[in-house]
């Protein structure tokens, strides 16, 4: 199987172009073609997977793209380790669920062969983002991961909010992507390659060190920055909620937002070797995690909601990756996939019940979509570590990793606080209590079984898929996905103790106000109106950004507008008004005078002719007559 890997993104990149060029008016063929492609990638990703389980070698196949002898050298192909196994197992996985729970939510869609299109290029991209075996063909895949987002978020273009969110994501990831490309240029500089096995063999070599290593690996993490939205890159993600929710699905679990923290896992040799690279990564994580947890705490939509859980959750990994701990962050990456598809899934479910985002405008749901409820409870559950779910397990990890640093170790179990609160708030307004709006609760039902199935799957990997990351397992995550040797993790009892005792304080204090009622959330909110404010509007970031770059760059567009409708285009106007006025002159001047003249001369000639032509009559006695003149003439002046 590994010999035939390149397969697997292969399969909804024909998927896609079929669609396109030949199915797009044929909606069951064009929806069965993306996901039997999509359920090929899946066999072929999970067999190579297991394939790699295990092994520790690093499987290469490559050829040559670019090659111009001295001056440059580009090959492209795949790798394939632990990294890149866990990473085709979570695309793949997520991928076809979103494709599947599609046929009930996107049924009456008018763009739906469009739409199965779009997700067939955005797999595609992603497959071969984590295949791919140099920075170069990343970089490729990664733009198309980009575009394919754009796509997606504003495939209802015809709201304005959607085409808005579709280019806001866009250009704001476009300006990590800056980071990345120089990122590429300097690794290129300083190794005379872009391979992975180039590249770090010359930062283990010693090579490439120093300043310009660091510089580097704060350029690629740019990129990361722009597409896992970190602060200050981070204000695109939550917008991309008015794409439909199984992209958000696909979106925030396992494809765009994770391609940043893949990125910074594959690079993990340079950030090792560039500490203050990696303290900048951790830091930024860090502030990412309790920055979006706070803002969750207080939304009111729910998908909103679950898109600051998912740029919290991604800081998370950042961090861990920062401070070292390879298996930490891709571990949680792995877990994340799974309930957070789940809760987006299960918020689509919702919203295709009651045709409302807002958490206020629900409650009691539970009497009447038991499967969501149960599912949602579970991914809830497990993104907030209850033991033994998968969530337990990849967050002890996350713990550990910050051990030694007991302000990380302080503010990671803050988010874990935070976390569990506003998932368990969410879920108390939406499923429990009475309804708050009758009429949406009597036309509320559960969802097709298209919807539900895929819901059931992932609840299942949302429990069980954080067992392969026991501590004690010979053959456990950590001995498969690592970083130049592969370990068994400490597992911390205290600490586990610890941080499971946090998340469930979260889940009581959210039972006590949403669901027991015993504490009154509008009192709360009164006694700290300013910090609710605060929250409410994500800290002033879109406020910020409106003030200090969005408007001045209007601003600059309409000077240069001005100036082009006055100055260039007065100038032009002016220069095409002389042109005529001087086309006109010479008309008159070529017709007054010029022609005037022309004709002058050939009327004097005329003239001049009649005259002289009397001398020449051919007469011989005309003749004799002029010669006797002259005489007499010449005669009488002597």
């Amino acid at each position: 199987m590994i010999q035939t890997a390149w397969l697997i993104p292969i399969f909804p990149l024909v998927a896609m172009a079929a669609i396109v060029l030949f199915t797009h008016r044929h909606r069951a063929l064009s929806a069965g073609i993306s996901i039997a492609a999509v359920s090929l990638s899946f066999l072929w990703g999970w067999s190579v997977a297991v394939s790699v389980w295990g092994d520790p070698t690093v499987h290469r196949m490559s050829f040559d793209w670019l090659n111009l002898g001295e001056s440059m050298y580009i090959p492209i192909g795949i790798q394939i380790d632990g990294l890149t196994g866990m990473m085709l197992v979570v695309v793949t996985t997520v991928a076809l669920m979103v494709q599947i729970y599609s046929l009930g939510y996107m049924r009456d869609d008018p763009r739906y062969s469009r739409y199965y299109a779009y997700l067939s290029l955005f797999t595609m991209a992603m497959l071969t983002l984590v295949l791919a075996d140099n920075f170069f063909l990343m970089f490729v895949s990664w733009e198309l991961v980009g575009l394919a987002s754009y796509l997606l978020i504003g495939f209802w273009f015809e709201k304005q909010s959607a085409a808005d969110a579709g280019k806001k994501a866009f250009i704001t990831t476009r300006l990590g992507d800056l980071g990345f490309i120089l990122g590429l240029l300097l690794l290129y500089t300083g190794c005379g390659t872009l391979t992975f096995q180039g590249v770090f063999s010359a930062v283990d070599s010693h090579v490439l060190s120093g300043g310009l290593l660091t510089i580097a690996g704060l350029c690629l993490f740019a990129g990361a920055v722009g597409k896992s939205a970190q602060v200050p890159l981070h204000v695109w993600l939550p917008d991309a909620m008015e794409g439909p929710t199984p992209v958000s699905a696909l979106i925030h679990a396992a494809t765009m937002v994770v391609a940043g923290v893949y990125l910074v896992a594959r690079s993990m040799s340079i950030f090792l070797a560039a500490d203050r690279a990696a303290m900048v990564v951790a830091w930024i994580g860090i502030i990412t995690s309790v920055m979006a947890a706070s803002i969750g705490l207080v939304q009111n939509d729910i998908k909103r909601v679950l898109a600051y859980s998912t740029v919290s959750q991604l800081g998370y990994m950042i961090m861990a990756l920062g401070l070292g701990g390879f298996t930490a962050g891709t571990f949680h990456l792995m877990t994340h996939a799974f309930f957070k598809a789940l809760l987006f899934l299960g918020a689509g479910s919702v919203i295709h019940a009651v045709h409302t985002n807002d958490i206020r405008e629900m409650g009691g749901l539970h009497a009447k979509m038991k499967t969501t409820s149960i599912t949602f409870l579970i991914a809830a559950l497990a993104i907030a570590g209850v033991f033994p779910l998968s969530g337990f397990w990849s967050k002890d990890e996350i713990v550990a990793a910050t051990l030694g640093h007991p302000i990380f170790t302080v503010l990671t179990l803050a988010v874990a606080f935070m976390t569990a609160f506003y998932m368990f708030r969410l879920y108390f307004l939406t499923f429990t209590g009475k309804p708050r709006d009758q009429h949406k609760f009597d036309h509320a039902h559960e969802s097709p079984k298209t919807m539900t199935v895929p819901l059931q799957i992932l609840a299942v990997l949302s429990v069980v898929s954080g067992w392969i990351g026991l501590p004690w397992l010979e053959h456990g995550f950590s001995s498969v996905v690592f970083h130049e040797h592969p370990h068994h993790p400490e597992f911390h009892v205290v600490w586990a103790f610890i941080a499971a005792l946090v998340g469930l304080s979260g889940i009581g204090l959210a039972y006590m106000m949403y669901y027991k009622g015993s504490i009154d959330p509008e009192r709360v909110r009164a006694r700290a109106t300013g910090l609710y404010t605060t929250l409410l509007n994500k800290y002033y970031f879109d406020e910020a950004y409106s003030v200090l770059f969005v408007r001045p760059y209007y601003t600059m567009c309409r000077g240069w507008f001005w100036f082009d409708q006055h100055a260039i285009d007065g100038a032009v106007n002016g220069l095409g008004r002389v042109s005529v006025a001087w086309s006109v002159f010479n008309r008159w001047f070529d017709e007054t005078f010029v022609d005037g003249a022309v004709n002058g001369v050939g009327w004097l000639t005329r003239g001049f002719g009649a005259i002289v032509r009397h001398l020449q009559t051919g007469r011989v006695q005309n003749y004799a007559f002029i010669v006797f003149a002259a005489l007499v003439v010449l005669w009488l002046l002597q």
